[in-house]
């Protein structure tokens, strides 16, 4: 039999199966959504508790692993979240594949804009609505779905490696990942790590994430006075906090809106249609405001650098009188292209800020917050793979998007495994809302995902051994 017609084989395979027991993983993946896991001090531990025993019941169910555990690590003195690992060993020269998800989810925010309640799922119009629906137990029964695809294509002898990983404080900043990884280096270690916690171009074109925008966060602290002044006796003659603040935070954009600060890096993005009237739409650009920057919007949004001032300390309106202000705090976000360093990034945003500073006044820098950006290796036998399942399993060519934000864990693989291929795989599309209330995952899109993955692991058992 060629290869052609053994993938196409193990196409008509793997979606007979999943057609078969598709219902069965919407249902799990109901029942993970329904366990409010939140990974913040706010909320109840034991609810993460009970979804992380959850998660760990449906891999060692599936009797393929060596072991499956719930480990935590600890970081700043603080107990993790718990995470689940577990392994089974390549035999044969066949790669290691680690599988990563997270379990813990976003707080449902304000619970009357919800259409139904966000911890009891609702099935609409093809959609599954219910926090962490998408992000990302959707990821978790996906790779569920695929594990047991591959077994039952290539039996429960197969040679390939697996390993999961499934995190249990992604949406609250991951603060114990790092001493996580290396805690548990050798277990974890593996030849490619597929990210499932992003998502696709559209519900019927799959994607690739192959570009991570990174961060720089400095809070500065501007200061022109050593005492308030009444505005009325000394303005005019002295520069006040605020005045100074905003002049110096106008300098970071040019009269393009793009940002003003010399030596950035910028990127080029995949050309993919997109247009303004649909920036529009998702943005919600109220009509007569324009977009800013020069360059392609997905240049604009995914590869270029991005600056937007989060936070002022500062009298509020409330509360104001007519008083000069000493100083001013305020929080700058910085976005930055795939290629560029942060500490670079850093050391040019503190140098346009000096070099800017109106009045003579003094400025001060106070906490710092670095992001590594993300590029993938398009030409890794990985990649090549996943490309092929993807096309498969939607019957279209993939696309490799980018993501405007940052996933600061995906540094730290880098730097812990810097010889894995990483592929950022998703099971969210435009519509899913994730972070946000009505959340949802398509589920047509669901199963192709599924499928994609499945085949992605048996191509992978089925490669020569390295």
């Amino acid at each position: 039999m060629t290869s052609q017609n053994s993938a196409q084989q193990h196409l008509a395979e793997a979606k007979t199966r999943l057609d078969v027991h598709f219902d069965g993983y919407k249902d799990t993946l109901i029942e993970l959504a329904k366990i409010p896991g939140i990974a913040w001090d706010a909320f109840d531990a034991g609810d993460l508790e009970r979804s992380a025993q959850a998660v760990a019941k449906l891999f060692s169910d599936t009797g393929i692993f060596e072991f499956v555990e719930i480990r935590r690590s600890q970081a700043h003195g603080k107990v993790g979240a718990p995470a689940i690992v577990a392994k089974r060993e390549a035999k044969n020269g066949k790669p290691q594949i680690l599988l990563y998800a997270h379990h813990d989810v976003q707080p449902p925010g304000d619970e009357q804009v919800w259409q139904s309640s966000p911890f009891e799922p609702v099935e609409k119009n093809g959609r599954l609505y219910g926090r962490g629906a998408a992000d990302d137990k959707a990821g978790i029964v996906a790779h569920l779905a695929a594990i047991e695809t591959l077994r039952d294509i290539c039996g429960n002898d197969f040679d390939l490696g697996l390993t999961l990983f499934i995190e249990g404080e992604e949406e609250a900043g991951s603060p114990t990942f790092r001493n996580f990884l290396e805690e548990n280096q050798s277990d974890l270690a593996a030849d490619v790590i597929v990210v499932a916690d992003s998502g696709n171009w559209t519900v019927d074109v799959p994607a690739l994430t192959t570009t991570l925008r990174g961060l720089v966060s400095q809070v500065i602290e501007v200061s022109t006075l050593d005492h308030a002044l009444h505005s009325g006796m000394y303005g005019g003659a002295v520069p006040d906090a605020m005045m100074a603040t905003v002049k110096l935070l106008a300098s970071l954009h040019d009269e393009a809106g793009s940002v003003a600060i010399a030596g950035l890096k910028h990127a080029k993005a995949d050309e993919l249609p997109y247009s303004e009237a649909q920036l529009r739409t998702d943005a919600g650009l109220l009509n007569g405001t324009n977009q800013i920057g020069t360059g392609s919007i997905l240049d604009k949004i995914w590869t270029q650098p991005a600056l937007t001032v989060i936070g002022i300390d500062a009298q509020s309106v409330a509360l104001s009188s007519n008083t000069m202000l000493p100083s001013v705090r305020a929080k700058i976000s910085l976005r930055i292209a795939p290629g560029e360093e942060p500490e670079q990034a850093l050391a040019l945003l503190k140098a346009h800020l000096e070099a800017n500073l109106p009045f003579g006044a003094t400025i001060a820098y106070g906490e710092t917050e670095l992001g590594r950006p993300f590029s993938a290796d398009s030409g890794g036998w990985a990649n090549l793979l996943a490309e092929q399942a993807l096309a498969a399993a939607w019957g279209t060519k993939s696309v490799n998007i980018g993501i405007g934000g940052s996933i600061p864990f995906i540094a730290d693989l880098t730097q812990v495994f810097p010889g894995a291929q990483i592929l950022v795989t998703g099971v969210e599309d435009p519509d899913s809302r994730a972070h946000s209330p009505n959340e949802s995952v398509h589920l047509g899109m669901l199963k192709k995902a599924m499928v994609a993955e499945a085949l992605l692991l048996v191509s992978g058992n089925a490669i020569e051994a390295q």
